[in-house]
């Protein structure tokens, strides 16, 4: 994983997977938000999976995909809803980190 740190409670990488998660919690992230559609690249775990990993851990978890270009005003909504429902250290990803970062900057944080 190439974490870019935003600011000290965001971060986004690219495609994460289940594996990721005990060394996500124990970086001390919370929650997880997937930007990423299911089936975006062949071979890339599911958001449910993901999901399942993460609630198994219990981190929060949201998807909110997105294809490139396409974020719309909800999507930048729902992004910022899961991050004030945060309770800590927010780490955001899709297939580069770009749409997350993007979608972060987009709720004038």
């Amino acid at each position: 994983m190439d974490i870019r740190t935003i600011t000290p409670d965001f971060a986004v990488t690219g495609q994460i997977l289940s594996s990721d998660i005990p060394t996500l919690k124990a970086q001390g992230y919370t929650t997880i938000i997937c930007n990423r559609p299911d089936d975006e690249d062949a071979g890339q775990p599911s958001a449910d999976s993901i999901h399942k990993a993460a609630a198994a851990a219990g981190m929060g978890f949201h998807h909110i995909p997105i294809r490139p270009g396409q974020a719309t005003g909800a999507d930048v909504a729902a992004f910022d809803d899961a991050l004030n429902k945060a309770a800590g250290k927010v780490l955001a990803y899709c297939r580069s980190g770009g749409r997350a970062q993007s979608l972060y900057v987009a709720t004038g944080r």
